[in-house]
């Protein structure tokens, strides 16, 4: 799969005039959406838990959550977010992408909006 990325912003629900926008990595690999710790912190949003995630290597790491409102592409969803190192790329996960009615078009590695958001799984036959 290429790269693709997407303009974001990650919105404080508490005081939604609180916002960061950056550019995103999607990342369907990732359960949940990554934010460098100091943007989220610049519009007040600070760890609410801690969960182990696994990285591409299997090895494990403890991570700071917390959550927020997740803008793009005209859509907003909220969601978990993975307080990331300064350094960290942002990352938009798989869950993000679902709940606001977004996939990665394999072919052309672009994002395309579904006609409408899944409120079921298929039925197999």
């Amino acid at each position: 799969m290429g790269v693709t990325h997407v303009s974001v912003v990650i919105r404080n629900p508490a005081e939604p005039s609180r916002s960061w926008e950056g550019s995103f990595l999607v990342d369907t690999g990732a359960i949940d959406s990554l934010v460098p710790r100091p943007h989220l912190e610049s519009i007040g949003l600070m760890p609410k838990g801690q969960r182990t995630y696994e990285l591409a290597d299997g090895s494990e790491v403890r991570m700071d959550v917390t959550t927020g409102d997740i803008e793009f592409m005209d859509e907003i969803t909220a969601g978990l977010i993975i307080i990331g190192d300064a350094d960290a790329e942002p990352l938009l996960g798989v869950t993000a992408l679902e709940s606001a009615g977004v996939e990665v078009d394999p072919q052309s590695q672009r994002l395309k909006k579904l006609p409408s958001v899944r409120l079921k799984t298929l039925a197999m036959r």
